[in-house]
């Protein structure tokens, strides 16, 4: 016979575990941010046991480090959309993915934090590292499509995308610890011009 569960635990069942752990956790970031989460709190927000975690994740670490690749995921699809709507003209759709790059941070600064910190460790893998690298791969293949991919049998393409991703990162950064006012107090699509330029300069730049 199975020993009888503790007095106020819940049973695991639960139609996808897994998600409703990482939605429950996302919640709990933004309530709480990283230094008052815990995976007995994600849990009960989920509505499960304690125990049930364990299924999918062994620690706290790594329910942080999927919310952080399930946000990588999240940025990525929004950058692709945004780029199947500016038309077929490649300096649109390297501006459109670097807008959406930039309204994500704003709408999910919480989990954008999150992920570029978790992104950043040693041991970063899975669906974190393969998540965050595919960001960097969406502007490279956004300026191969401007420069042509021989710019990156050379160092020329690489410092074409580091210079828009500093641009793009710094401008959600800044916004998001409030020393853009000028911008951010204006609605994104008056923003979005604002973006488009400075994506368009930061290329125009380095070639000039």
């Amino acid at each position: 016979m199975a020993a009888a569960r503790r007095k106020g635990d819940r049973p695991y069942h639960h139609g996808d575990l897994r998600a409703a752990l990482v939605a429950a956790a996302e919640a709990e970031l933004i309530e709480k941010g990283v230094d008052g989460f815990s995976l007995r709190s994600a849990a009960r927000r989920a509505g499960v046991s304690h125990a049930a975690p364990a299924h999918h994740f062994r620690d706290t670490k790594a329910l942080l480090d999927a919310l952080a690749g399930a946000g990588f995921a999240r940025l990525g699809d929004a950058m692709r959309e945004e780029q199947a709507g500016a038309g077929a003209e490649a300096m649109a759709r390297l501006a459109a993915a670097g807008a959406a790059y930039v309204r994500f941070a704003l709408a999910n600064p919480e989990l954008f934090g999150l992920m570029y910190a978790r992104s950043r460790r040693a041991d970063a893998g899975g669906d974190l590292k393969r998540n965050s690298e595919a960001i960097f791969s969406l502007l490279v293949n956004a300026i191969g499509a401007i420069r042509g991919r021989d710019a990156f049998r050379s160092d020329a393409g690489w410092r074409d995308a580091v210079a828009c991703w500093s641009m793009l990162h710094g401008y959600a950064q800044l916004a998001i610890a409030g020393k853009m006012e000028f911008a951010t107090a204006l609605e994104f699509k008056e923003q979005r011009p604002l973006i488009e330029e400075l994506v368009g300069r930061a290329l125009r730049e380095r070639h000039s």
